[in-house]
This record gives C-alpha cells, sequence and structure tokens, in this order.
C-alpha cells in the first residue's frame, strides 16, 4: 500500500527540522564570516555580511520553531525524593512524548495544567499506573459534586478507571455534596445515576456531606497509588474551556490521611452513609413521589 501523501506544510516542517540543512547552515554560518575577513573588496565584504546576517535570522527563527515542536523536559535532579521515582519518570517520560504543554516544571515534581489538559492528564496518570510496577493499584478520589452531569461525560477518564479495576485494581470514590442539594429532587436524580453508573465499573461510591467538613477536606483529589496527587484547583465546565490542576509527586501520604479520614469507618464510613441517603431517596425517585421534608430529615442525620 503507498504511503499517504504528506501536505506542503508537513515537507515544510520535516525540511527545518532535517540535521543536514541545519548542519550546512550551521557551516556557512562559520565560513561567511572568514571569507569577509580575508576579502579585500569593500562590495563583497559587505554583501556577505549581509548574508551572515540573514543566516542569523534564519537560525534563530529555526532554533526557536524546533524548541516549540519538539519539547524537552528537565530531569528531576533528585528521583529518590520523588514518592515513586519509578512511576514520576514514566509519567515525564509521557508528557514529553505526548507534547501536552511546556512542562518543564515536572523536574521539581509539581505541574499544573489548564483546561482541556486536565482531563487528558488524568487518564494518562492511570494508564500510567496500570502500566506501570507501581503498588497498590489504587485510587482514591474525591469530587466535589455541585454538578453530576459533568462527571458522566468524562469518558476515556471513566474507560481509564475500568481498565485498572479489570487489571485488578481497586478505586474509591467519594461525592461531596452540599446538604442543600442532597434534599432537591433533580439533583437526587442525577446523583444517584452517576453513583450507578460508577458502580458498573467497579468502583466503590461513598457520601460526604460538604457542610460537614473543613475546607482541607472539600477538595476535588485524585490519589494515584502513593505516587502522585491530582488536585484540580478550578473545576472546569463541560466543554473544557476553563479549568485549572495541578500535579504532585511528593506528599502523597498526606493527601492519602486526609482522605481517609473523611471516608472513615464503621457506620460511619463514607459507604454507609451513602446507603442510608440512599434507603431513603431511591424509592421515591422510583415511584415519583418526593418527599422534601423526609429526605431533608435522612441528609440532616448523615
Amino acid at each position: 500500500m503507498p504511503a499517504p501523501r504528506r501536505d506542503p506544510a508537513s515537507r515544510l516542517a520535516d525540511t527545518l527540522a532535517s540535521p543536514v540543512l541545519n548542519a550546512l547552515i550551521g557551516l556557512a554560518g562559520i565560513v561567511i564570516p572568514v571569507v569577509a575577513w580575508v576579502s579585500e573588496r569593500a562590495s563583497v565584504r559587505n554583501g556577505l555580511l549581509i548574508a551572515e546576517t540573514v543566516i542569523v535570522i534564519v537560525m534563530t527563527a529555526n532554533h526557536l520553531w524546533l524548541r516549540r515542536a519538539f519539547i524537552s523536559l528537565r530531569r528531576a535532579t533528585n528521583l529518590k525524593a520523588m514518592d515513586d521515582a519509578h512511576y514520576y519518570d514514566l509519567v515525564r517520560s509521557q508528557l514529553e512524548q505526548e507534547l501536552i504543554s511546556d512542562y518543564g516544571e515536572v523536574a521539581d515534581g509539581h505541574l499544573r495544567v489548564y483546561a482541556s489538559e486536565v482531563p487528558r492528564l488524568s487518564v494518562l496518570l492511570v494508564n500510567t499506573l496500570i502500566d506501570s510496577q507501581s503498588m497498590p493499584k489504587r485510587i482514591l478520589a474525591a469530587d466535589l459534586t455541585t454538578n453530576p452531569s459533568l462527571l458522566t461525560r468524562r469518558r476515556e477518564y471513566l474507560t481509564a478507571n475500568r481498565r485498572l479495576v479489570d487489571a485488578g485494581g481497586s478505586i474509591d470514590r467519594l461525592f461531596i455534596a452540599y446538604q442543600g442539594d442532597l434534599v432537591r429532587e433533580e439533583y437526587a436524580r442525577e446523583l444517584l445515576k452517576l453513583i450507578t453508573h460508577h458502580r458498573e465499573l467497579g468502583v466503590t461510591c461513598g457520601l460526604a456531606v460538604r457542610d460537614r467538613l473543613r475546607a482541607d477536606q472539600a477538595v476535588d483529589v485524585i490519589i494515584i497509588a502513593a505516587a502522585a496527587v491530582l488536585v484540580e484547583e478550578e473545576q472546569g465546565d463541560a466543554d473544557y474551556t476553563k479549568g485549572r490542576s495541578s500535579v504532585y509527586f511528593k506528599g502523597a501520604e498526606r493527601w492519602i490521611g486526609r482522605f481517609e479520614s473523611v471516608w472513615g469507618h464503621g457506620a460511619d464510613a463514607a459507604p454507609r452513609l451513602l446507603q442510608r441517603y440512599e434507603a431513603t431517596v431511591r424509592p421515591m425517585l422510583d415511584g415519583g413521589i418526593w418527599d422534601t421534608g423526609r429526605v431533608r430529615e435522612t441528609a440532616d442525620a448523615l
């Protein structure tokens, strides 16, 4: 089968990136000043110096283009400072291949991403965990669930979640909701639809009431094993035109402890709270009769 024809822009890009062309330009940049220096004719000398100036401009422009097209990330000076050096290096290498953005800061164990890069990076982090030797194969996730329908649209991320569970991993997902939202019928309907979908993926779901949590506990966060933490600082919208998150490759244990303090144990554990809420709300939704007063009493007791 013949190779597909490439467009002029692609051929131009390949030419500009050619090592042979860049070597010839560099050689000309050395030879021309020497010839100009030994030349006795002023007109020849001036012409050569003009040519040299053009070459310098071309080399500078080509260097800037190559820098933009081929990102090279700084390596960490101390890999042992990362919680999981192997996992960190896999992510750093993948970022370099993906060319998502200029992630020079990743060498310090932290990087920041914006808008449409956020869901792409979350998928990358999960897939890297699946393909790496990092243990445990576990994700702890807390979602500030102000709009449940947003989470159902992140199909690539949910697909990566299923892959992790199918590979023997586990996911605990904590849905954090305001008490005022929990008593609204439409919100409850969307929330339980979302929870049903996650359970079908093999995710263990829990519920926490935002009004009962400290500010440092009510955070959108995805904890990847004990290797990386993705913190959503500004929630994105449905079209990913906004949003800002940070990834930390250090200090995962602190985030794990914070998550587990909210997830809890025993009768007051997040999955048990969700079961109590569902026991009241699901029959109402199925029967088409919503009792706001009763739902409020249930939410008060969570």
